[in-house]
């Protein structure tokens, strides 16, 4: 999303209002506090679980604002998970939906693209184009967006009402099952499909390369779409989403963060993340 949407879309919905509520009693016991969300990770090699764990919660411990994370590597079985079931808006990083569904609904006529189709995808995932996302959002409509939703088992997603893509309710479990989906053959896309996606995704303008696959090793390819908006509460939305292959490893990651004083500090803390996994899984 541009500097400018960003700014627009901080007034789409109204403030949410917060309560706190103070408790007095001497003699009142204080409620247990809630423990903090931790990172869980398992793996067919243990070790790599028990590092992974370890470095992703050293790598948020210094930083402010809410964070999910999600990994997922074919090749050892490994996943990652923190706060995996957390709503976030989903800014841009909702237009690999959008564009899943565009396929998904083309399928089932058995119809290819139309050459407008292509180049609104293209300037939608490559350049994280708003309008392009606006014209094909309003070609599927509602009902299509759902049913796609459905199909792919994101149960956990909520399509923005009124046309307001940007404020899509998503989830780590959502993310990783779509990205899931992109990076090995099922029912749900076809090869064709996929191929099509990863394709985009990796053609993504070098300006807009930042995130999930900050550090990776050489010889790894990537595959990324981020997001970021601002809005008047919870900050900066700062968002990204990848898929990564090479170097004996097959994985997927999310990273959702709000609460971002910038859109920087945002994209600071997704890349201290992207960093330590790309290099625990290359040692693995």
């Amino acid at each position: 999303m541009t500097h400018r949407t960003a700014r627009h879309r901080r007034g789409l919905v109204g403030t949410a209002l917060g309560a706190a509520v103070l408790i007095t009693g001497v003699a009142a016991a204080a409620p247990a506090a809630a423990a903090a969300p931790t990172v869980t990770c398992t793996s067919s090699k243990a070790a790599l679980a028990v590092k992974l764990k370890k470095d992703i919660t050293a790598a948020l411990a210094s930083r402010k604002g809410t964070v999910a994370v999600g990994l997922y590597d074919r090749t050892t079985n490994t996943t990652c998970t923190l706060r995996a079931s957390s709503a976030f808006d989903s800014a841009s990083v909702v237009k690999v939906t959008v564009l899943s569904a565009l396929l998904w609904d083309a399928q089932k006529t058995g119809r290819a693209l139309t050459s407008r189709e292509k180049t609104l995808a293209t300037a939608m995932i490559t350049k994280s184009d708003n309008a392009s996302t606006s014209t094909l959002w309003k070609q599927l409509g509602p009902t299509k967006i759902k049913n796609f939703l459905t199909a792919a088992k994101m149960t956990q997603t909520k399509p923005g009402a009124n046309g307001y893509w940007g404020l899509t309710q998503i989830t780590v479990t959502d993310e990783q099952k779509l990205l899931k989906l992109l990076t090995a053959k099922n029912t749900v896309l076809t090869d064709a499909s996929r191929a099509y996606v990863s394709t985009l995704m990796g053609q993504v303008i070098s300006s807009q390369r930042w995130g999930t696959p900050y550090g990776r090793p050489a010889g790894v390819s990537w595959h990324v779409k981020n997001g970021w908006l601002s809005r008047s509460t919870l900050g900066w939305r700062v968002h990204s989403v990848g898929t990564f292959k090479g170097g004996g490893h097959d994985y997927v990651m999310t990273v959702l963060t709000h609460g971002n004083s910038t859109m920087n500090y945002g994209i600071t803390t997704i890349q201290g993340v992207a960093k330590v996994i790309h290099k625990d899984l290359a040692a693995s």
